[in-house]
């Protein structure tokens, strides 16, 4: 398969990558580099031309965007949460030199 083929992307990911090549070329970009947008973005979202059904093992990755909702919905706190946290400096530990657990004497 040469380089640049896209025959081995689904019908879906074609879509993906005609819609944001669309948005890329109204925002002034080049019609070539809208292209290269496009597809670059479908390629890190589903890990490039994967054709479904053909046992090329399990099933593509999640995008970059699920993995951070993921993220954000595991730790629990929002958005505006975390806005607010991040001003808040965290509280450091001091360690005094006076102790001597975990010191070998000999």
């Amino acid at each position: 398969m040469p380089r640049g083929d896209k025959s081995a992307y689904t019908e879906k990911q074609k879509r993906q990558a005609a819609h944001i090549e669309e948005s890329a070329k109204e925002r002034g970009y080049s019609q070539e580099r809208a292209e290269q947008i496009g597809w670059a973005t479908v390629n890190k979202q589903s890990g490039g031309g994967i054709k479904s059904g053909q046992g090329r093992g399990p099933a593509a990755d999640k995008s970059a965007t699920a993995k951070s909702a993921a993220r954000s919905r595991k730790s629990g706190s929002s958005a505006a949460e975390r806005k607010s946290d991040s001003g808040k400096s965290s509280a450091k530990r001091s360690s005094k030199g006076g102790s001597s657990a975990g010191k070998k004497t000999g």
